[in-house]
């Protein structure tokens, strides 16, 4: 059973958000505070958080920062605010999902269920021989899911990594957002495309020499993005 951690301090949105998971068969915890949502993700094991951005004492975002820190797993990001600076942040600092209250209960499921899918078939390859792309000083070994650029490793978030392989794995196809939104976050975009500009200038700044001359990830204006071989 997947173990669902909850940090929101609003108690009837955590109420309907754990029944929901728990009727779909998820073992959830719920915090209303950030400090003992702080402590319990990075003390106990879950296999996906969900974290909401305003909270008393640690905020979201900071928790995000550190458990991205030390762990790998499916963050979920949650806010009332529909700003897009939040969205930029909240990726920007490791999340791999952000979504906007008011939502259906069910969505949510669907979104934790997505993620979790994603990432169990991402550790069971890891059971397969190292499976390597190298490209012009980038070497992506997607079984231990590590990326070197010009021999030093860079460390990635799992939708970063996922985005990087992918487009790599298909060099000088041109992907529009939408396509790459909903082959990485398995769901179609519903205007959360800026996720994909978000990850995107994360990975440059990890893999280019000069993040405004792209020379790996082109942006091809008025369509999408490009691996360049």
């Amino acid at each position: 059973m997947s173990k669902v951690l909850i940090v929101e301090d609003e108690e009837a949105i955590a109420e309907i958000e754990k029944d929901y998971l728990k009727l779909s068969g998820f073992e959830v915890t719920v915090k209303s505070d950030g400090e003992s949502g702080l402590e319990s993700a990075m003390g106990e094991d879950y296999d996906i958080c969900i974290l909401d951005v305003m909270l008393p004492g640690v905020d979201g975002f900071e928790i995000c920062r550190q458990v991205r820190e030390k762990k790998n797993i499916p963050i979920i990001m949650v806010s009332a605010k529909k700003e897009d600076i939040d969205k930029i942040r909240g990726l920007g600092v490791g999340a791999d999902d952000y979504m906007t209250k008011p939502f259906s209960p069910s969505e949510l499921v669907a979104r934790v269920k997505a993620h979790l899918a994603r990432y169990e078939r991402l550790v069971s390859s890891s059971k397969e021989n190292n499976d390597v792309i190298e490209i012009r000083g980038i070497k992506i070994d997607k079984t231990a899911r590590r990326v070197f650029v010009n021999g030093e490793e860079k460390v990635f978030t799992t939708k970063e990594f996922d985005l990087l392989t992918f487009l790599a794995e298909h060099p000088n196809h041109v992907y529009t957002k939408d396509e790459l939104f909903k082959e990485i976050w398995d769901m179609d975009s519903i205007g959360d495309i800026a996720t994909v500009t978000v990850h995107i200038k994360k990975i440059r700044e990890k893999i280019e020499f000069d993040t405004s001359k792209p020379q790996y990830i082109e942006t091809i204006w008025g369509v999408g993005y490009r691996f360049k071989v």
